[in-house]
């Protein structure tokens, strides 16, 4: 049977892809032991640069031949598109990670982008390679990958007081975020619905089993 989900790039390229995308950890690693607002501006920046090459290569052709060059073998389809003139995969990831910091307290963000990072990465190899049954717009294995590796990535991240329902509260949405990270597959880029709703539905649960923290989880430590 064939693989379901076939990529648009060759498996070989998408394990050197998925590398570079697993240096991305460095991003919650970092932020775990700095304020949110130094957090900002690093990511800031780098954003900033990562947006201005990105779109470089689609209005400055010497930009885009140098670029193509060098991480053309990375892209996927959809990423040179040139009448669409999409953003690249790390330029998203760069910039889902500043718009999270900014929205979430830092446990959330921790665990919501490890989980992108680890999850997401082993989801695309699993899948590309084993796939072969059929799940909403992915395949079951891939995603059946992502939810096992989110679940042990939330029993690895921060918590606020270590409690076992923070970590059903982890598991479960690790399980939206693997549902998320299926159908969100030719709709919008999975390096921002992923921790979004990660962190959103992290958030929710948190309210409903502890409301007592409704006035200061906006404040845990950021």
């Amino acid at each position: 049977m064939n693989q379901i989900d076939s990529g648009t790039i060759n498996y070989r390229d998408e394990i050197v892809r998925k590398l570079i995308h697993l240096c991305s950890l460095s991003i919650p690693i970092i932020y775990y032991f700095i304020p949110q607002k130094d957090a900002v501006i690093i990511l800031g920046i780098l954003t900033f640069i990562a947006l201005i090459l990105d779109l470089g290569r689609h209005y400055l052709p010497s930009v885009g031949k140098i670029f193509h060059s060098l991480f053309g073998f990375l892209l996927r389809k959809h990423e040179v598109d040139t009448r669409k003139k999409n953003l690249n995969g790390a330029t998203y990831v760069l910039l889902s990670a500043l718009i999270c910091v900014i929205i979430f307290p830092k446990i959330f963000f921790i665990t919501a982008f490890s989980i992108l990072i680890v999850s997401d990465s082993l989801a695309a190899l699993i899948g590309r390679k084993f796939g072969r049954h059929k799940f909403l717009r992915k395949s079951l294995e891939g995603t059946l990958a992502f939810f096992i590796s989110a679940s042990i990535v939330v029993l690895f991240t921060p918590k606020i007081e270590g409690l076992a329902s923070e970590y059903f509260i982890g598991i479960f949405a690790a399980f939206i975020g693997a549902i998320i990270e299926n159908v969100s597959f030719g709709i919008a880029d999975d390096n921002l619905s992923i921790p979004i709703s990660i962190g959103f539905t992290m958030w929710g649960l948190y309210l409903l089993f502890f409301p007592e923290l409704q006035f200061i989880l906006p404040n845990v430590p950021r």
